[in-house]
């Protein structure tokens, strides 16, 4: 028999995820398996600087229960810290043409990848009733859903998600210097792309945003077989966003093909180094708890 952890973490395989339906159920299934199977909670290590009482939600560390507010009000409230307070959350979803891209053994697209990422984190997000707000992007911003902690927002982003059509360029220097001027208020942006643009223009961007002062992340997602191209046999591509089709073999341009691309992301990796931004590489073949577990366990180190 299973045990509910190992029941829970069969949600975390993106294959197992592909037959749900509904970028929701998706969500809520990558949440409960990815929090049941921690040996610990990622959102421990409070600072010693009391700040407030907030209301406990299911999932919290009872830990930080207050025991003597719940014998006066007989309701729970947990000790706020400083550290915890007033964290606004930008989450920054390509949806350009290139993230429609699913390969020929991947459960799920790019976009679709990047979606149940986005909203598993908004999720954990307001699970702390932090605030999160949602930008999608291609050429230019298409939608913009302003930051707010309330429990209604998260219904709000996944539906803007789940209605967004990705069939346009990418312009990310160009994007990203608007989406600097309308974030006025500092917070955490996480950027959720393939990143699929000239990396000198992809830093541009980003230097944009970090000139603001804003705690910049960044999730690049790549389906596997952008990363080995696997094909043995004279393949069409089809081009997307705007490019041609090409017919080629693809095993006598593979070692090229692979050096040019590892050449674009030590370069993306380097600058975003330089700039202080934390890079992560995702793989849409990663279980979720991986992908997850890494960021997580960044912005603990970086808080």
């Amino acid at each position: 028999m299973k045990t509910t952890v190992e029941s829970s973490l069969k949600f975390l395989d993106p294959r197992t995820l592909a037959k749900l339906q509904g970028l929701t159920l998706r969500a809520r299934r990558i949440v409960e398996g990815f929090v049941a199977g921690l040996h610990r909670s990622p959102y421990r290590g409070f600072s010693v600087e009391f700040a407030e009482h907030r209301e406990y939600v299911p999932g919290d560390d009872i830990r930080y229960l207050d025991w003597k507010v719940f014998g006066r009000t007989d309701k729970f409230y947990l000790k706020q810290y400083e550290d915890e307070t007033n964290l606004i959350c930008y989450l920054a979803l390509d949806v350009s043409e290139s993230m429609s891209y699913r390969g020929p053994d991947s459960a799920l697209s790019k976009l679709e990848y990047a979606q149940c990422i986005a909203a598993a984190l908004a999720w954990l997000v307001l699970q702390r009733q932090d605030a999160v707000g949602l930008i999608t992007f291609d050429s230019q911003i298409r939608d913009y859903v302003p930051p707010s902690n309330s429990p209604a927002r998260l219904s709000e982003l996944l539906t803007v998600m789940e209605q967004t059509p990705s069939a346009n360029k990418t312009a990310i220097s160009n994007t990203f210097r608007q989406l600097a001027q309308k974030l006025t208020k500092r917070g955490v942006v996480l950027v959720i792309s393939d990143l699929f643009d000239d990396a000198a223009n992809v830093l541009m961007g980003l230097r944009h945003l970090r000139h603001r002062q804003h705690d910049l992340a960044v999730l690049q997602i790549l389906d596997p077989a952008e990363l080995s191209l696997p094909f043995d046999r004279p393949t069409l591509f089809r081009g997307l966003e705007g490019l041609p089709e090409l017919t080629t073999q693809p095993r006598a341009i593979r070692a090229a093909y692979r050096a040019e691309l590892d050449a674009f992301l030590q370069q993306l990796k380097r600058g975003c180094s330089d700039n202080e931004i934390d890079y992560r590489l995702i793989s849409t073949a990663q279980s979720f708890d991986v992908a997850l577990s890494a960021f997580v366990s960044s912005r603990r180190r970086v808080r």
